[in-house]
């Protein structure tokens, strides 16, 4: 299985808590999309023996674009590429591009998959993070939407300043009320050089409290497993059969492409990025250059990154894998420097993997590094 994601780097105003790439501005909104479906071509070759079996939509904002410009693009991909016969096809989408008939109109496009980023039901929040749409948006494009998609995944942004934890599950019951089957949660982090850490340092709003953002991860982690959800990834919840197909291959290694500027590739052996910036990338493609920087991983590198998302998830780490594809001493390093967090709680191994306990879900990234080789 393969995957390609496709960015689109246009959002009608910046997130306070944003670092992702994007511009306010659509002026090369045209020539952006003429240069995707090119580098869709020029880049055919590194699938031609697999079968892209998840397109996905990122952003940015991609419900900016048109339902036209997407299925543009989305041909572009079947022209190009061999794609499965019921292909995962996502589209991350903001509220308030989410009409009544826009939402109709993308249930009889090839996009069957929504991932609509509500972040929270509350006007305040909203305001702190510089959302474009209101409480009564988020709410009316979820009613309308699980009218003409099944398949619908929600964000949610928890440790939000000032918001309680009686705030928060309300939160999630409000989510809980449409019935999807997928939701995607996110603790608010402080990223340099955006609006949220300035407003932060100057003393505008509190700091991200740790402690309480470890509260809520338990709270939604206790609330949607006992309704029924998978916590499959640390940072997403799935009925059966809802997983992210898109997301859960990032997590087990699987490859994919990365189409458009800042977009990241992977092949196993190899890890690109795009240029992070509009107009170089276009100029790039329109010359037939892919503007892409390339790093061949080292075999640390490899195990490191297994590791790293391995643990993230319900299927852990195999000591068998990490025998078969790295050796016995990388599997011993693991097993031994394993020990503490065994001891301590955090991890356990069952059936010949390792995985991390419900304690240790919230410090996953921080154990994973402990057991990172370095040489």
């Amino acid at each position: 299985m393969s995957g390609i994601y496709i960015h689109i780097p246009f959002c009608k105003q910046a997130c306070h808590y944003c670092d992702f790439h994007f511009s306010t501005s659509m002026k090369k909104k045209d020539d952006l999309v003429n240069a995707l479906t090119k580098e869709l071509e020029l880049r055919k070759d590194e699938f031609k023996n697999t079968t892209v079996e998840t397109i996905y939509f990122g952003g940015g904002t991609p419900s900016l674009l048109t339902n036209d410009e997407l299925q543009f693009i989305i041909d572009a991909v079947y022209k190009n590429y061999e794609v499965s016969q019921d292909p995962e096809i996502t589209l991350e989408a903001n509220p308030d591009d989410l009409s009544k008939d826009r939402i109709i109109a993308l249930s009889k496009s090839r996009i069957n998959r929504l991932s609509i980023g509500i972040q929270s039901f509350f006007e305040a929040d909203l305001k702190l993070m510089n959302r474009a749409h209101n409480s009564d948006e988020a709410k009316s494009c979820l009613e309308e939407a699980t009218k003409h998609f099944d398949n619908i995944s929600l964000d949610l942004i928890y440790g939000v300043p000032g918001a309680s934890n009686e705030q928060w599950l309300a939160n999630i019951e409000m989510a809980l009320s449409f019935n999807v089957p997928h939701i995607s949660s996110y603790a608010l982090t402080v990223e340099p050089k955006t609006a949220l850490a300035s407003f932060i340092k100057k003393g505008i709003i509190d700091n991200v409290d740790d402690e309480q953002a470890h509260d809520q991860f338990h709270i939604l982690k206790d609330k949607l497993e006992a309704e029924g959800f998978v916590h499959y990834e640390l940072s997403n919840f799935g009925k059966d059969g809802y997983f992210s197909k898109n997301n859960s291959a990032y997590w087990q290694g699987k490859s994919y492409l990365g189409i458009g500027p800042s977009a990241h590739s992977f092949n196993g052996k190899q890890r690109g990025w795009n240029v992070k910036n509009n107009s170089k990338y276009i100029k790039s493609i329109e010359d037939g250059q892919l503007p892409i920087e390339i790093e061949t991983l080292t075999k640390i590198d490899q195990y490191n990154e297994y590791v790293m998302t391995g643990l993230r998830t319900i299927w852990g780490v195999s000591f068998h894998k990490v025998e078969a594809d790295f050796g016995a001493d990388y599997k011993d390093y693991l097993i031994e420097q394993s020990e503490i967090f065994i001891k301590q709680q955090l991890l356990y191994i069952e059936d010949a993997h390792l995985r991390v306990t419900k304690k240790g879900q919230f410090l996953c990234d921080g154990i994973a590094s402990e057991l990172f080789r370095l040489n």
